[in-house]
């Protein structure tokens, strides 16, 4: 299992050292939530937040976009060079268009699904992407309870996933923590995004540890 701290549960009055901590703590990637107020209740991370957090992380950085202007957004973070971009279906007219602007900028793009959305509403999508991203929380703010049916959700997606494009790695937000990680590996995720779990620990080494199964 791949790790992803969320960097919105982390200190921004030390943020340097934060992100020095969990890559030093051995961690996957290092997610990056950006909301615009619109899409979502709340506002986060901007390109210039953004831009010393990708200077000083050893490991890549996995852009979520939850805005409505995934174009405008997909442009203002490209040149920070993640390993990935991941949009909203729900915020997207044109996905199929949106996800060749971000391979053409060397990105690997990824789609996200809120908890209400299905993983049949994007099959015939999955052979142009690197990786679905499943919420297991409604988006917009960090600390929330985790959604226990976006196991079963996964699964389904897993199938649809081995039928259509093998290389596509299922990720999950939202809620994870060391009790439900075995069940999600064995639902077939493959990469974890982990905020509250992580930030709110002494050891950020051994919280992200308990992760990797």
């Amino acid at each position: 299992m791949l790790v992803a701290p969320s960097i919105l549960s982390a200190d921004f009055g030390k943020l340097n050292e934060e992100i020095t901590a969990i890559c030093d703590g051995g961690c996957d990637l290092i997610h990056v939530d950006v909301m615009d107020g619109h899409f979502v209740p709340n506002m986060t991370l901007g390109p210039v937040v953004v831009n010393p957090v990708a200077k000083i992380a050893t490991k890549p950085l996995d852009v979520h976009l939850m805005v409505e202007n995934n174009t405008f957004f997909v442009d203002l973070f490209a040149p920070l060079k993640p390993e990935y971009i991941s949009f909203h279906i729900e915020s997207e007219k044109h996905p199929h268009r949106l996800i060749q602007k971000i391979r053409d900028y060397g990105i690997k793009p990824a789609i996200v699904l809120n908890p209400h959305s299905t993983p049949e509403s994007i099959e015939y999508l999955l052979e142009d992407l690197d990786m679905v991203l499943l919420m297991s929380v409604n988006p917009g703010f960090g600390g929330q309870k985790f959604i226990t049916s976006v196991v079963e959700k996964a699964k389904k997606l897993k199938e649809l996933i081995n039928k259509r494009n093998p290389n596509c790695l299922i990720e999950v937000d939202g809620g994870v923590n060391d009790k439900n990680i075995h069940e999600l590996k064995d639902a077939g995720v493959d990469v974890v995004v982990a905020g509250s779990y992580v930030f709110s620990q002494d050891d950020y080494s051994k919280a992200i540890k308990s992760l990797q199964v």
